[in-house]
């Protein structure tokens, strides 16, 4: 029997904990339990944020994939309340760092938006660029 190919999610699991283990540290607190480590959290923050769902469903969906619980080397599920904590006691400097790290992943168009509303300044209306003082 051929093995299953690989889904999105799961290469993104494998991509997102490459990365994060590059970040983090192994663990969050020196007298943790060390039940988990903090990559293995972050990553599953980053899959609640890609389902956009709530940590509930998040866990309940993980029992029912074998195959992303062995990636990230869970052998039971964290609870949503310790989801939860870990997700407000991570600092920001975590997020924009991953944010950067993900972004060289993606293949560039060679446009850029200073606004990165990703409008062009050519179809501004004639109100703003009054207001601006800006000129075309």
């Amino acid at each position: 029997m051929k093995p299953l190919p690989k889904s999105q999610i799961l290469r993104f699991t494998e991509k997102a904990i490459r990365l994060i283990r590059r970040v983090v540290s192994r663990y969050f607190l020196k007298f943790s339990k060390h039940r988990y480590t903090l990559p293995q959290h972050v990553v599953l923050l980053c899959l609640k944020v890609r389902k956009n769902t709530i940590y509930r469903g998040l866990l309940d969906e993980l029992i029912d994939m074998p195959r992303i619980r062995r990636v990230l080397v869970l052998a039971e599920l964290p609870t949503p309340s310790t989801l939860c904590k870990t997700f407000y006691r991570l600092d920001m400097t975590v997020w924009r760092v991953l944010s950067t790290l993900s972004a060289t992943l993606l293949q560039t168009s060679g446009v850029v938006g200073v606004d990165t509303s990703g409008f062009d300044h050519s179809h501004a209306s004639k109100h703003y660029t009054k207001q601006a003082e800006f000129t075309i």
